[in-house]
């Protein structure tokens, strides 16, 4: 069974985790932050969770949902926790919106040669990345940009989390690195 390490369960992350609860895969989530009113729009979060810590809460809705039990770590990541915190991984999902969290991600996976798998939304909901490490760049313009507000980009974000679970599942089934680069426009229509 592998480890994975999601950190953030705000507007990739929480969708995420509800995908991947059919897999054979304990999850642990990182996330200091606390539901507001406003993430439940675009968030897996609930309207009686707003004040609580999101990675506690998610936990609780996984179990009761789908009786799917996370690791819960309700702190924030830093430079002096990254390594007690990502310690055990075998696949480490970033879902962060700022770029020093994902330099403290990022370096730590390259240090130790831990899979890494980043998320990545733009600020106006038009545009997803899901990148392997090795091709990934950080996008230091956008530090901390919202894309979960008013639910506004709720289809984008849940499609945006289900391209990363199937980057997942490729990986877990067959070990390959599938990137993928979302717009609303890129869609097959017929």
């Amino acid at each position: 069974m592998q480890n994975i390490v999601i950190v953030g369960v705000g507007a990739l992350g929480s969708h995420l985790v509800q995908f991947l609860r059919n897999m054979d895969v304990k999850i642990r989530v990182i996330d200091f932050d606390r539901v507001e009113q406003k993430n439940t729009q675009s968030q897996f979060h609930s309207r009686n969770a707003v004040g609580k810590n999101k990675a506690q809460v998610l936990s609780q809705l996984m179990h009761f949902l789908f009786n799917f039990k996370l690791e819960v770590i309700p702190h924030k990541l830093n430079k002096d926790n990254t390594e007690q915190l990502l310690k055990g991984a075998d696949l480490i999902i970033d879902c962060l919106d700022n770029a020093e969290a994902r330099e403290l991600v990022q370096n730590y996976a390259r240090k130790n040669n831990v899979n890494c798998l980043h998320g990545a939304l733009s600020a106006n909901g038009d545009f997803g990345r899901v990148e392997w490490d090795e091709s990934f760049i950080i996008d230091k313009e956008t530090l901390g940009a919202a894309t979960c507000e008013n639910g506004e980009h709720l289809p984008f974000i849940v499609m945006t989390a289900s391209f990363l679970a199937q980057a997942v599942k490729n990986f877990l089934t067959n070990g390959k690195h599938t990137n993928f680069q979302i717009t609303p426009v890129n869609a097959i229509k017929f």
